[in-house]
């Protein structure tokens, strides 16, 4: 059952509706549509001497959300004025719904804002069209392939005068990562793979699929003018209308997508166990990679 829906305006003010407890602020919400799974248009070819179809293609259309919101209390006006604040017409805004076992975010443009003023119970409707129809987990998630463990610790001692034998920590190196993934929608990722030396021909695969990606380490150095060194990072970005692939040097961001191989895959989480690998032709252990995503859902 949900509990509570925050509503977050372009300003970024956030507005709390406390389903049990409408009097904090005026507002009873009386319903909510829209969140259940959004209807898919499916693409077919019709054969011409036998029953049915052929599957071509499938995709998701844009959410509507609709509020029914009534104004209680001793100053329904204000409690109207607080809902022009907060769903302000054709600007973008954010909704997280908590229910008693979940936390989801989505976010979409308000279309309209129907105020009934008119009335002894005055309420209003307020449509909200999510371009990005998913619901995602609130806050992203991180999964390094090779990173640094931390191994200092207060209080410390040296216990030579000549020899440095304190450690910060020690890097830990693995080409392989493990997600596990609980979302029922395909979710694009964010790889970041920072460079502590040169490297040549960078893979990233997924190990079941035998999908991969390739970056071309000599389209980059004709790019940049220069191949590969210690402190440069490369970001994949997967996700899908908003696919990158970019080097940042030296507080400069360069545009490599074209030195992704023509025969590379986009890759994606799907549900379940997802196994990652990172490899190089040459300086693989130069390579420290991470994957940054976000789970996803159909409904909510």
């Amino acid at each position: 059952m949900i509990q509570q829906v925050n509503i977050t305006n372009p300003r970024g003010d956030t507005l709390e509706l406390v389903l049990a407890d409408p009097y904090r602020n005026g507002i009873l919400v009386k319903d909510i549509k829209g969140l259940a799974p959004s209807q898919s248009t499916i693409n077919y070819q019709s054969l011409a001497t036998s029953d049915g179809g052929l599957f071509a293609s499938a995709r998701t259309e844009p959410r509507a959300i609709t509020f029914t919101l009534g104004m209680i209390g001793d100053n329904p006006e204000g409690a109207r004025q607080i809902t022009y604040e907060y769903f302000p017409v054709k600007q973008e805004i954010t909704m997280l719904f908590i229910s008693d076992q979940r936390m989801r975010t989505i976010t979409g443009y308000v279309e309209s804002h129907d105020a009934d003023i008119f009335s002894n119970e005055e309420e209003t409707t307020i449509s909200v069209l999510c371009l990005d129809p998913w619901f995602y987990v609130y806050g992203p998630t991180a999964v390094v392939f090779s990173g640094v463990t931390p191994l200092f610790e207060f209080p410390f001692s040296n216990e030579s005068l000549t020899e440095p034998l304190l450690e910060f920590g020690e890097i830990i190196r693995d080409n392989r990562a493990f997600l596990e993934y609980n979302g029922d929608v395909d979710s694009g990722v964010i790889v970041q793979i920072n460079c502590l030396g040169p490297a040549d021909d960078i893979y990233i695969f997924n190990d079941e699929t035998h999908e991969r990606m390739h970056i071309d380490t000599a389209r980059v150095t004709a790019i940049t003018g220069k191949a590969l060194k210690k402190d440069d990072t490369i970001e994949i970005n997967t996700t899908v209308g908003q696919k990158r692939i970019r080097l940042i040097r030296e507080g400069n961001w360069y545009n490599i997508i074209s030195a992704l191989d023509r025969y590379s895959n986009w890759l994606v989480l799907r549900n379940g166990t997802n196994i990652f690998g990172l490899e190089a032709r040459t300086g693989e252990n130069n390579l420290v990679a991470s994957f940054t995503y976000r789970t996803q859902y159909g409904g909510f």
